[in-house]
């Protein structure tokens, strides 16, 4: 049995657009824009970041989601997993009847054609599709165009004979879905966290470090009956679309030195391939912040996003190369103009920081937010913030 599948929306745009403005939209965001992303009250200067928040991909994944629920109001409707990473976004959609498959992982199983299934803005791996299709579930794709392109080039890399490497983070869900789309194609990967573990890989390949200590560092992280010995001769890059930009260009820059050293640079074009696989609304989040901390002179930079959100951690990760940097889930993390609630840079648990704040005196105070944050949580902070500084 085949499923029917919606990939571009189940024309209700319109009926569901005044829900998704009362539940996402910020007037005061709006407002902070048409000032030239600037923000005064009292002894606070907050200066936004040009571009932050919702991307496209994020804000068609959501809208699609409540297109499903307007479309299919007598139909059991789930999600494969989270439809982005952000708990009021998901937990508004449970409110809708939404239900989680990720709640009941066996729960899949006994899905059928009266059930309706959002595959997410990360995509799935190519087994749960090939089960939800068997099964005949109505299915609505919200995979992202970015995440869609990367895996076109690790399909590429498999019928070329090459393996993938893929910059990402193995237990994150695009990152299992690209590896699987390789697999699927015949294809090998290994999937590489940081410059730490490439520089690991550009040793063995360049004759160093032995098979064992390898295949047991990567056992996690490598296609099944990977032999580095020989998958890794040619090789491809790619990456999670929400990794930290420069890291990813850097970890290309490794490889190719490597199979330059051991191959010769000549046998490159046949050995080593690399496409821009990096999601341009990541980029330009990460261009953004960038700008703001070298072109204004702020005290402080805060952060908001799901502590699980990839490109929010990398958002992170950018400001506090330079400036103290509270990376917070929601408005309600600021507890007060002495304490915050937030998770520190590297770190996988929540803490309370006091003081926090200038405790007098003018205060200038950077902003952004990741692509899965909508603009009432940043409006919401915004006005907090504002509160604290009294």
């Amino acid at each position: 049995m085949s499923s029917l599948i919606f990939r571009k929306g189940l024309d209700l745009k319109h009926a569901v657009a005044g829900m998704l403005a009362d539940n996402y939209h910020s007037a005061l965001v709006d407002r902070i824009k048409a000032d030239d992303f600037v923000f005064r009250a009292g002894r606070l200067t907050l200066h936004l970041a040009r571009e932050f928040g919702f991307c496209y991909g994020v804000d068609r994944a959501v809208d699609y989601a409540y297109q499903t629920c307007e479309r299919f109001p007598n139909r059991n409707v789930f999600l494969t997993g989270e439809i982005i990473h952000n708990p009021h976004v998901n937990e508004k959609l449970r409110t809708m009847g939404v239900r989680f498959l990720a709640d009941d992982p066996d729960a899949i199983h006994s899905l059928g054609p009266h059930d309706v299934v959002i595959l997410p803005a990360f995509g799935v791996t190519v087994a749960t599709l090939q089960q939800l299709d068997r099964q005949g579930c109505t299915l609505v794709d919200t995979t992202c165009g970015s995440v869609l392109n990367v895996w076109k080039n690790v399909r590429r890399y498999a019928e070329g004979g090459y393996t993938s490497i893929i910059h990402g983070k193995m237990w994150h869900e695009e990152t299992r879905a690209t590896a699987s789309q390789a697999a699927a194609y015949g294809g090998k990967y290994l999937v590489v966290f940081d410059k730490t573990e490439a520089g690991l890989v550009c040793d063995y390949i360049r004759g160093h470090g032995g098979r064992p200590a390898f295949l047991e560092r990567f056992a996690r992280a490598a296609s099944p009956g990977f032999e580095p010995d020989g998958d890794l001769q040619r090789i491809g890059l790619a990456n999670q679309t929400t990794m930290l930009m420069s890291e990813s260009m850097e970890i290309g820059d490794l490889m190719r030195s490597a199979m330059a050293e051991r191959y010769g640079e000549a046998a490159l074009a046949d050995r080593y391939q690399a496409f821009d696989t990096i999601c341009s609304a990541t980029q330009d989040r990460q261009d953004a912040v960038v700008a703001l901390l070298r072109d204004t002179p702020v005290d402080l930079m805060i952060v908001i996003g799901g502590y699980n959100s990839s490109n929010t951690a990398n958002l992170a990760r950018i400001c506090a190369a330079s400036r103290p940097t509270f990376h917070i889930a929601d408005p309600e993390c600021l507890l007060s103009s002495m304490e915050i609630r937030h998770r520190p840079i590297g770190s996988k648990a929540e803490r309370t920081t006091s003081p926090w704040l200038p405790p007098e005196g003018a205060v200038s105070i950077g902003l952004t937010s990741g692509a899965s944050t909508p603009d009432n949580l940043v409006g919401a902070t915004i006005a907090r913030l504002a509160e604290c500084c009294g």
